[in-house]
């Protein structure tokens, strides 16, 4: 219960709990609202919206309905910035873990492993992995694990460091522990909070790089997602501007709301962080 009052005396943090909540919801039963596919051609192009009860949100130039691709690209969205958080997670945690666990040769080798990779930039990398593999979800979600996992693997090296000399970490070994159990049982456990509140973090990014390759059309063809409405919509943001607007809010309030929850996550899993002084 104190985990929830921490986290509820940061009003920012509910704000974005509640945002969230509304995107979840219109990802998983906005389809029944919209059962037909996004793509398909259903009024007059380049309606402007709320001029017909069918079509709240308008029309796109080629006639397809701007809410129906809205309500089908919110569960790709969050399938695509989920999915690759977890990869990234699964590389960078044992990674990490075993760096700082380890130390000596290990860590330096695993962490100019990490430096590496911190070296390119992590859109340009994306790009040239789904431009290689070819655009589909799983290249998508590959692609931005592979660019986001270290930062991940750096959290975690650090919070093993700190976590490694502990009193119940040296009994474990004492006891005669493999290395393994004592990482997975009695280490990992204690590092999860920051995890989380990256992993939070994460998905907002990965959401927005997503979004950004589906904008230059490395987006998976078969797939309605919100980067690619924006791009549909980038040439005729004067005359068409709701095409791309409405898409465009959407992923801004879905990344300002992991965000703001994200926020709130650090303030109530560390409240000796709490930056409000309550």
């Amino acid at each position: 219960m104190s985990f929830l009052r921490r986290f509820a005396r940061n009003r920012g943090a509910v704000l974005g709990l509640l945002i969230l909540l509304v995107v979840l919801v219109l990802a998983a039963i906005g389809p029944t609202w919209y059962p037909q596919s996004p793509w398909r051609m259903v009024g007059r192009p380049a309606l402007a919206p709320f001029m017909l009860d069918r079509f709240p949100l308008g029309t796109d130039m080629l006639g397809r309905d701007v809410a129906s691709g809205l309500v089908h690209g919110a569960r790709v969205s969050l399938l695509i910035g989920l999915a690759s958080t977890v990869v990234a997670l699964l590389i960078g945690v044992p990674l990490g873990a075993a760096a700082g666990y380890a130390g000596g040769l290990l860590d330096d080798a695993l962490m100019r492993f990490t430096e590496f990779f911190q070296t390119i930039p992590s859109f340009a990398l994306a790009i040239v992995i789904v431009a290689v593999l070819q655009p589909s979800l799983a290249s998508i979600v590959a692609a931005i694990g592979v660019v986001s996992w270290p930062p991940v693997a750096r959290l975690v090296r650090g919070e093993v460091l700190s976590l490694r000399t502990r009193e119940y970490v040296q009994a474990a070994v004492t006891l005669g522990q493999t290395t393994p159990r004592i990482i997975l049982t009695q280490v990992l456990p204690n590092a999860v909070a920051p995890i989380v509140v990256m992993g939070s973090l994460m998905v907002a990014s990965a959401i927005l790089l997503e979004s950004s390759l589906s904008f230059l059309g490395l987006g998976d063809p078969n797939l309605m997602s919100w980067g690619y409405m924006v791009g549909a919509g980038r040439t005729r943001l004067l005359d068409a501007w709701w095409i791309s607007f409405f898409p465009g809010l959407a992923i801004f309030l879905t990344v300002l709301a992991l965000n703001l929850a994200g926020e709130g996550l650090n303030d109530a899993l560390n409240p000796r962080l709490d930056r409000r002084g309550h």
